[in-house]
């Protein structure tokens, strides 16, 4: 996983974080304004890898996986939300997030669950192809889906970072949640907008399509670097955070 600021902005409000005993993976984008964002987004990730690490536990391993994850969610929705309210400085803050989450080696680990609230994006490469595994929570996204604009004016559209769920926005948030069969050799991206907005679905594909089969972690730290080298290149208006995780042939 890596971050930069982008050749834009002046600071970063993006956060990414991954906890593996409990097998959760998660990348956040702060809104609010810079010392607002990154508190939310800091926030956010701490809270829910610290809470699904707890509901992980033998004593609290009842509750199924996706309700593990929907409890740790609302845990960072609170924290954020909470952290708002007593805070005039911060007041208005919010933050993407999307994870990923393999349950406990001794549960059935060929499923992966998927969770998001925002417009920050989890991918999959499987056999060398790309596809897109969230669907934004966004104004321009439901423009999309009701036929009112093309792909091409959402690229453009002054509108795309109006957001229509965030984490610590309201009391309540509402996730969407997934599960996923997992096959060796996938690879999943976990990233902020300042990488799909700045990079095609086609050049994305083509990075994480050069990873050798035999896949390492160093492997995956340079896709992370070439991934954010491209958005970099194509202006950098935005933080880019990308996180690579891998499922291994054995």
């Amino acid at each position: 996983m890596q971050s930069h600021q982008g050749l834009v902005r002046r600071g970063n409000e993006d956060a990414c974080a991954a906890c593996a005993e409990a097998g959760a993976f998660v990348v956040c984008d702060g809104m609010g304004g810079a010392a607002a964002g990154e508190v939310a987004s800091h926030l956010a990730a701490e809270t829910f890898l610290r809470h699904l690490a707890q509901t992980n536990s033998s004593s609290n391993r009842s509750a199924q996986p996706e309700a593990r994850l929907a409890s740790a969610i609302t845990a960072a929705n609170h924290a954020v939300y909470q952290q708002s309210r007593r805070s005039p400085q911060l007041s208005g803050m919010g933050t993407t997030l999307v994870a990923l989450y393999a349950p406990p080696a001794d549960e059935p680990t060929e499923i992966l669950w998927l969770a998001h609230v925002g417009d920050s994006r989890c991918y999959r490469l499987r056999d060398g192809y790309l596809q897109q595994l969230t669907h934004d929570h966004s104004l321009v996204e439901e423009q999309l889906r009701a036929g009112q604009i093309t792909p091409a004016q959402a690229a453009v559209s002054p509108m795309r970072n109006l957001l229509t769920r965030a984490i610590g926005s309201e009391a309540i948030v509402e996730a969407d949640i997934q599960s996923h069969h997992a096959e060796p050799g996938d690879i999943y991206l976990l990233a902020s907008d300042g990488l799909t907005h700045d990079v095609s679905e086609s050049e994305i594909e083509e990075i994480l399509a050069a990873v050798p089969h035999a896949v390492t972690p160093s492997n995956l730290a340079l896709a992370c670097e070439s991934l954010i080298a491209a958005a970099n290149q194509n202006g950098g208006y935005d933080n880019i955070t990308v996180m690579l995780v891998a499922i291994p042939d054995a």
